[in-house]
């Protein structure tokens, strides 16, 4: 499309986008310890609050697939980024819960559009390039949020109200200054584009079987990534007697592996092709949280965080990528169905893990999301052809035909 920047640009402008998601959301959930106090909510309050956020990003990826049909998923995501800008300062600067509930709900909104409205963007550049390259937008997401964690951590040195108000209101300016760099650098036309003259083709029907497929896979390596995010500092803390030292290492090891198999992912792609990749690096995040569930020991099960994360790095991208070939023509609708699974999968692997705690224990309720993974295993071979084809040909465009003088 004319107009449209170059390739090289258009994934620094994706990836923008994907570090300001990461670095926000961090920014956000890492605030709420010190939110909490500011506005005098309780726990019970903060959980509901975080569960509204998950219902209304789930609008959000709605409205997000609702937009890019219509406009375009560049459209939806500038949107979806320009309503986090309005909602961290509400939330920042919010005096009561109600304020602070609703804006809350309004981020999730913006989140959830991003969410869905990035990986389309990711997927359509992806389409661009010809080759694997979602792994290096995902690692642009991890990079950052490991930055925003950092971030809030050391602005906590001005008080824990103070550095909460802070963080969030740099993380507004952070996702404000990926807006002004990436709207002219994303990816304006849609998945499939005609020449003049040659309209496009009534729309092929929406591939709901690969939807819910892919959308399945999505949704249980976000319960292995709930579950290790919410669980993994308070089980190394309250089971294995770790120290205050130790314990949050098992979040840092799982995000430390994620953002090295994301970086990595790519060229590994290149080489072995979606499908092995998949199964051998599943076969590892199932054998970590394995590790977990029997070791009584906190090291062994840092390692087995890590390992997980080896996991659920690899499955989230390469599910995304694997998806954007089901309809290529209708690649808005399908990446923004799929994004729908990942809230359920993070609401199942906080809650699920915690009731369990209860009963038979928090370590043997890692079992879950292992047992969870491995259908991935099995459907790993759909990783390369998602469609049930050898390849995916897009539609070449016709030329334009220039009148004669």
């Amino acid at each position: 499309m004319a107009g449209e920047a170059p390739l090289a640009r258009l994934r620094i402008g994706v990836a923008a986008t994907y570090a300001a998601q990461g670095f926000g959301y961090a920014s956000a959930v890492t605030a709420l310890p010190g939110m909490k106090s500011k506005v005098g909510i309780d726990d019970a309050t903060v959980s509901l609050t975080v569960l509204l956020g998950c219902v209304t990003a789930a609008g959000g990826s709605m409205l997000a697939e609702w937009v890019s049909t219509r406009r375009s998923s560049r459209v939806a995501l500038l949107l979806g980024l320009s309503v986090q800008v309005i909602a961290l300062p509400l939330l920042a600067l919010s005096p009561s819960m109600v304020l602070f509930v609703a804006a809350f709900g309004i981020y999730g909104l913006g989140l959830g559009m991003v969410d869905a409205s990035s990986n389309i963007q990711g997927v359509l550049v992806q389409h661009k390039a010809g080759r694997s390259v979602m792994s290096t937008f995902f690692a642009a997401y991890t990079g950052a949020a490991i930055a925003g964690a950092l971030s809030m951590s050391q602005l906590a040195h001005l008080g824990s109200q103070t550095g909460a108000v802070t963080g969030l209101l740099v993380a507004a300016v952070a996702i404000a200054g990926a807006v002004a760099l990436s709207r002219g650098w994303l990816v304006t036309s849609g998945a499939v584009t005609f020449g003049a003259g040659h309209p496009a083709p009534a729309k092929a029907p929406l591939p709901t079987r690969g939807i819910w497929l892919f959308g399945m896979m999505v949704a249980v390596a976000f319960v292995a990534d709930s579950a290790v995010s919410t669980w993994s500092t308070v089980y190394l803390h309250d089971t294995l007697a770790a120290g205050a030292v130790l314990a949050p290492l098992g979040y840092a090891a799982y995000q430390v592996a994620i953002l090295a198999t994301r970086l990595g992912g790519d060229r590994l792609v290149a080489r072995t092709g979606r499908a092995p990749m998949v199964a051998v690096s599943v076969a590892i995040g199932i054998g970590g949280l394995v590790l977990v569930a029997l070791t009584h020991n906190a090291t062994g099960a840092v390692a087995g965080f890590a390992l997980v994360g080896v996991g659920v790095g690899t499955l989230v991208p390469l599910t995304f990528s694997a998806a954007g070939e089901l309809a290529p023509a209708r690649v808005d609708e399908v990446i923004s169905r799929i994004n729908l699974f990942n809230y359920a999968g993070a609401v199942l692997g906080a809650v699920t893990l915690g009731l369990l705690s209860s009963g038979p224990g928090l370590g043997p309720a890692f079992i879950l999301p292992a047992v969870l993974l491995v259908p991935a295993l099995v459907l790993a071979r759909r990783f390369d052809h998602p469609a049930g084809r050898v390849r995916v040909v897009l539609p070449v465009p016709a030329p334009a035909v220039e009148p004669q003088a």
